[in-house]
């Protein structure tokens, strides 16, 4: 009897201490896959995967799909923000809060944000009924807010007055009712800081948002730091609010927005993190001029036991042959001389070509190619061929006389191809008389209309 009792007990215990997370999703994906990952600082680290099973619901007698997972925590997982990925393009993954109690969500894989309902968990359903409670006045306050700079003489400051009132209204009886939930900070740093009073000129309230944007916002809270909310936050204010169609405007806007967050964060791990997601952003943006005053004025000025010399090293490499960077120089023999492209003297333009003779499409681009240039003779070219050997390379070369060629053997191996980041033939760049990439047309028609100044 005391076995049995004992059985009973124990399974009891195992019952209480796992946590289930478990969602549906409509329509169904092809994909059949979703992996778990709990949010630290600005990094994603990964908990489980899982498959998805599909099953068919009747909806108004026609059938519909829905894919169904589900995760099974231990007592010992960690609140915290957590992340379930379900496909590598679009639309991919649902943030949940998780503070050791179920979790149950339904939502459309294609509108995830918009859509995701909590059946289960109280933490989740308390924010997501404040987002949609605070929403439509925070609505209400930028429409009359546009109205307002529109048309200066509109009376809508009492209009504004009575939604703001309503709005924090709402805002304390959710920030109250939540002071001791894992939820409260995220309550207490979404809400806008609105102004009291409603602007006429476009320029007073953009600089009114811009000034107040991280009011809210805790930077050492590490709830909040263990989560994707600050990383969205400073990713809206650098990329996005910090906008201009001017180049040169644009490249100070994000200098001086990406000064102004990283100033306010004090917690120096943590600073590491945004600062590499923020070169991350920079780098498929292949911005030069940011990546660079991202790591000489913020990265290596960290503590030196947080630098990675080798993160310097891969960024820098990244982004060798991007426009704004100097070509990376190279060597190759000439008429039986040595020669290197920092010492080409002849042009004041030079267009680097890296080709391939057994590439169909470069053997349609690059004649093409040769006839055109017969009318720029101040910009010369460098024929870089990608090539397993020499037999083919050589042949094709006598017809292309005028040419500077160099043999890059071993192909898409060749160290000067992966230098460059080339992955595809023919890859174009276009040097300024000092070897400084000006351009990277991605097809002979943009390297026509680079050269003919359209």
């Amino acid at each position: 009897m005391k076995r049995i009792l004992f059985f009973f007990l124990l399974c009891s215990f195992a019952t209480h201490a796992q946590y289930k997370i478990s969602g549906k999703m409509s329509p169904a994906l092809e994909s059949d896959w979703v992996i778990l990952y709990r949010i630290e600082g600005a990094k994603q680290v990964f908990v489980n995967n899982t498959s998805v099973s599909v099953d068919s619901i009747s909806v108004n007698n026609k059938k519909k799909a829905v894919g169904s997972f589900s995760f099974t925590l231990p007592e010992s997982a960690e609140p915290g923000y957590y992340r379930a990925t379900y496909r590598l393009e679009g639309a991919t993954f649902v943030d949940f809060f998780f503070n050791k109690e179920n979790v149950s969500f339904v939502f459309n894989p294609d509108y995830p944000n918009e859509t995701v309902v909590f059946a289960e968990s109280t933490e989740n359903q308390y924010y997501k009924e404040y987002i949609n409670s605070i929403s439509p006045y925070q609505q209400t306050l930028d429409s009359l807010q546009v109205a307002a700079i529109r048309n200066p003489n509109a009376d809508v400051s009492k209009t504004y007055q009575t939604s703001k009132k309503q709005l924090d209204s709402i805002h304390n009886v959710f920030v109250k009712a939540t002071e001791n939930m894992y939820v409260a900070p995220f309550i207490k740093a979404t809400v806008r800081n609105n102004s009291d009073t409603i602007f006429k000129e476009v320029d007073a309230y953009m600089s009114h948002i811009k000034k107040s944007f991280f009011d809210a916002i805790d930077f050492t809270d590490q709830t909040l730091i263990n989560s994707s909310f600050i990383t969205d936050r400073i990713l809206d204010y650098i990329f996005y609010l910090n906008y201009s169609e001017d180049p040169k405007i644009q490249r100070e806007l994000y200098k001086k927005s990406t000064k102004e967050v990283l100033d306010k964060i004090t917690d120096l791990d943590y600073k590491k993190q945004i600062i590499e997601f923020l070169g991350d952003q920079f780098q498929a943006s292949k911005n030069v001029f940011l990546m660079d005053y991202l790591l000489d004025n913020f990265y290596k000025k960290l503590p030196s036991n947080l630098q990675d010399q080798n993160y310097i090293v891969e960024k820098v490499s990244a982004m060798a042959g991007e426009v704004g960077r100097k070509a990376p120089n190279f060597a190759w023999q000439e008429n039986g001389a040595p020669q290197s492209l920092h010492k080409l003297n002849d042009g004041q333009q030079y267009i680097l070509v890296f080709y391939s003779t057994t590439c169909s499409h470069c053997l349609r681009e690059i004649p093409e190619l040769y006839s055109f240039m017969q009318s720029k003779p101040n910009t010369k070219v460098i024929a870089f061929a990608l090539e397993n050997d020499s037999y083919g390379w050589e042949s094709y070369t006598k017809t292309l006389s005028g040419w500077h060629h160099v043999l890059g053997l071993n192909k898409w191996q060749n160290k000067t191809a992966r230098t460059y980041q080339v992955n595809a033939t023919p890859s174009y760049f276009i040097l300024d008389k000092n070897k400084t990439i000006i351009a990277k047309p991605d097809a002979i028609k943009d390297v026509k209309a680079f050269l003919n100044g359209n």
